[in-house]
């Protein structure tokens, strides 16, 4: 990822639609908000509603403009629909890893600590489910090396979602006794919407000590040191096939993962910059500035799908809510925002709306059934004080209630109505 970012484009500011998955895979396939393709939570849940893709997407953008697509990996957007379905020609899902590995006499990967990971001892590095998609995305790009068609390729490893299960030398990487705690840790939630305390009692983790989330922590620190070394393989084949120098190559993520701040797990019910705020490099050579830095406010998943269709030429459907990062990118415009935005409808442990706009400086969650959210990123970067009930901070909540609200209405978004207007306006909220 430093290769990628000496060589490319590194976005400080880069933010998902929505930090859950099925909804925001499904932003980046259609360039919409969840307001827009319906798909609002995964499918184990209340509103399992598959999204809207009778829309144009950017997969039958680029198979239409004579593209050759290829993914490997996690797919998790449609519950009887794959990739193929979508205008994928090669499709390698991560579901396959499991029986590769039965095939090769590799013993399955264990699930003894459940979601909290643990050693993997059957295997070595490469055999991993990460070193397995690695190569599987190698191989594709051999294939499409040889065909005078351009290509489109998506790797989509399951980690380093939790659980972290990890083979050696990764799993004893990070001693977790020099594990420091993140900022947020010690949060009480003192001020802050219920659902959060009532996170951590439904996942059994209120109360826990450092000492027990570090050797968690230790292997999602290790889990992401193997996905470096397996994008490390497929950036040396990218240049031994010499594709290179013709390549637009994206790092990115749909959403974070706490991974004990706050004390939490997963990421549900928050709007912490800790699973909104995703990684994202760019790295194109001669066409993007190399070494550079992008401060500018990305709606990532949104504004990739017009991103792709721009770099290959393909139209940009009216339907896409996004814009093309490439002028951004190169630094001939900021980026035209002054905030950036996100939402959450509720998944696993109930339905749950809020809204999230975001400056440089300000945080503004409205949580439609519990308290507001206000926090102060420059004197607060843990987000560890409530300011919403802060008398002095009153003109600031006007402000970002009023960005919130616009925003709503450019989104057609439906939460937004005759009930739900004055309590974002006047301040209703609990």
């Amino acid at each position: 990822m430093d290769r990628l970012a000496a060589e490319g484009v590194d976005c400080t500011h880069s933010f998902c639609p929505i930090p859950l998955c099925v909804p925001a895979r499904a932003s980046l396939m259609s360039g919409q908000y969840p307001t827009g393709h319906l798909g609002i939570a995964n499918f184990d849940t209340e509103a399992p509603r598959p999204f809207n893709d009778d829309v144009p997407l950017f997969s039958h953008l680029l198979n239409e403009a004579g593209y050759n697509l290829g993914y490997v990996g996690k797919w998790h957007l449609h519950p009887t629909k794959d990739a193929r379905d979508y205008g994928f020609h090669e499709y390698v899902g991560a579901g396959q890893y499991g029986k590769w590995r039965r095939e090769q006499g590799l013993e399955p990967m264990p699930r003894e600590n459940a979601w909290l990971g643990e050693l993997d001892p059957h295997i070595e590095p490469d055999q991993s489910r990460l070193g397995w998609g690695a190569s599987n995305t190698i191989d594709l790009l051999e294939n499409f090396a040889s065909s005078d068609s351009p290509f489109f390729l998506r790797w989509d490893p399951p980690e380093p979602h939790l659980p972290n299960v990890v083979p050696e030398p990764y799993h004893s990487l990070y001693p977790p006794s020099e594990i420091e705690p993140w900022p947020s840790f010690p949060d009480s939630l003192e001020g802050k919407p219920y659902i959060q305390r009532q996170q951590l009692r439904t996942w059994g983790l209120e109360g826990w000590s450092w000492e027990q989330w570090a050797p968690v922590v230790s292997r999602y620190l290790g889990d992401i040191s193997l996905l470096d070394a397996q994008i490390g393989r497929i950036l040396d084949a990218l240049e031994r096939l010499g594709l290179k120098e013709n390549t637009l190559v994206i790092y990115t993520t749909d959403h974070g993962d706490m991974c004990g701040a706050h004390g939490m797990i997963d990421k549900h019910f928050i709007m912490y910059d800790d699973v909104v705020r995703v990684p994202m490099i760019a790295l194109w050579p001669g066409q993007l500035p190399a070494g550079s830095s992008c401060d500018a406010f990305i709606a990532s998943a949104v504004d990739l799908a017009a991103t792709f269709c721009d770099v290959a030429g393909a139209p940009i459907p009216k339907t896409f809510q996004g814009q093309s990062l490439i002028p951004v990118l190169r630094g001939e415009t900021d980026g035209g925002r002054d905030d950036i935005f996100s939402m959450y409808h509720g998944n696993q442990f109930g339905l749950f709306s809020q809204r999230m706009v975001r400056t440089r400086r300000w945080k503004y969650v409205w949580n439609a059934t519990a308290e507001d959210e206000l926090y102060d990123l420059e004197n607060d970067p843990g987000e560890l004080r409530n300011l919403a009930t802060d008398s002095a901070q009153s003109e600031v909540l006007t402000d970002l209630r009023h960005r919130l609200i616009r925003w709503m209405e450019e989104t057609n978004d439906l939460l937004l109505n005759r009930w739900t207007r004055p309590q974002i306006e006047e301040g209703r909220s609990i």
